[in-house]
């Protein structure tokens, strides 16, 4: 088969959750470039009004679903959306996240939830929904779980205190690998991308505290994510050219965790 083959998506449905802006946008974009049907959610409408109209613009199919996934009582009608919209979901990416920062001793118990709920609960949640509903009957499909550096060193080299979302992300990380496993069997691949420095609005006040070189110079490549450097992965893992690649974390990072 042509790698050209390999990579098609067409025919094909996605999932992209936190898929209005940034990250969550930049891999929308290249699901629908390689021909799926995209579905992306967030919270907020116009945002995800804003985000189809863009899609569209490069003519993807998009449907934009408000969801608040905070609320696990609205993840089932999600999926019953998309399902009575678009079909069956082939590939799910697990993108949405949040943070806190907070030393530890002054985190509040709130805040924790918060993150936990969304980076972690939330995602096994959505994940088993659409593995029952659609993966596991058809013994078929991608997962891409967005983890991070954070997941993988315990902190940025800066020492952000970030406590409750360094944590989420470990889970995340050891989520992937386990589900993988058990996955597996049913030729259903599950897979982690674990993003550095990217100019988004999470990261906006690390950038404002260390200043936009500063952030650039903790990676070796010395410079931050753009706008194109997370699609190579996610063309990857989406399609298959990951056959026979399941419960990987790869690290999108300019060579940060190489050193």
């Amino acid at each position: 088969m042509s790698l050209a083959k390999l990579l098609e998506l067409k025919g094909k449905v996605a999932l992209v959750t936190g898929g209005s802006r940034g990250l969550g946008l930049q891999m929308a974009e290249v699901l629908g470039e390689l021909g799926a049907k995209v579905a992306i959610t967030a919270r907020k409408q116009h945002e995800l009004d804003a985000a189809a109209k863009h899609l569209k613009s490069l003519g993807i199919e998009a449907l934009p679903v408000v969801c608040d996934l905070g609320d696990l009582q609205a993840i089932a009608p999600l999926v019953d959306t998309v399902l009575d919209k678009l079909g069956p979901i082939d590939v799910l990416v697990n993108n949405a996240g949040t943070s806190w920062g907070a030393p530890t001793v002054d985190h509040s118990l709130d805040g924790w939830n918060k993150v936990m709920t969304l980076n972690v609960t939330a995602l096994f949640v959505l994940t088993q929904e659409v593995g029952r509903r659609c993966m596991v009957p058809r013994r078929s499909g991608k997962v891409i779980n967005i983890a991070s550096i954070q997941g993988l060193t315990g902190t940025y080299p800066e020492g952000m205190p970030t406590l409750a979302y360094n944590a989420s992300k470990g889970a995340v990380v050891n989520l992937t690998r386990t589900l993988a496993a058990e996955w597996a069997p049913l030729g259903i691949n599950v897979n982690a991308i674990a993003p550095g420095f990217f100019p988004t609005k999470m990261t906006a006040p690390i950038a404002a505290a260390l200043g936009k070189d500063a952030t650039a110079e903790m990676a070796p490549m010395k410079k931050v994510g753009g706008p194109e450097d997370l699609k190579g992965a996610v063309a990857l893992f989406a399609t298959e050219a990951c056959a026979f690649i399941t419960g990987q974390t790869l690290a999108v990072d300019g060579g940060l965790t190489a050193v």
